[in-house]
């Protein structure tokens, strides 16, 4: 028997690129609600670690979820934060969010400007990584 919240859960593929594997570490991603998104990883309803491959990875998520915000943190010291430079402000790990956002002088993407419906994920999609 099926459970109703299988019944629409979707299985989600993520493929991470531009993928810096000369600075080695870990591949981070992190599915998050409008809740804590994008900086309080704690707040993540589903999050995947993976050992640095390729330059190209792949992440798959069983998400009963109708819309959702993706944070891919190169991870490269293995402590499981996003790691600023010398300024104490800016990232100097790499990083990817859905809907191809990036790191601005605003500060880092709202939730609204990277969700994704679920026609939009259904069937997969694909982040870059964004280095400092």
């Amino acid at each position: 028997m099926i459970s109703a919240n299988n019944t629409w859960a979707t299985d989600l593929k993520i493929k991470v690129n531009n993928i810096d594997i000369k600075r080695g570490g870990n591949i981070i991603v992190m599915i998050f609600g409008e809740e804590g998104f994008p900086k309080k990883h704690e707040m993540a309803f589903f999050t995947q670690s993976k050992k640095l491959r390729n330059e190209t990875m792949k992440f798959s998520f069983d998400v009963n979820m109708e819309e959702l915000a993706v944070k891919v943190l190169h991870d490269e010291n293995g402590d499981g934060k996003v790691s600023k430079n010398w300024t104490g402000i800016w990232p100097k790990e790499g990083l990817g969010f859905s809907n191809d956002q990036k790191i601005s002088l605003k500060g880092a993407p709202k939730y609204n400007n990277s969700k994704l419906l679920k026609e939009q994920f259904k069937d997969g999609i694909n982040i870059s990584i964004t280095y400092p």
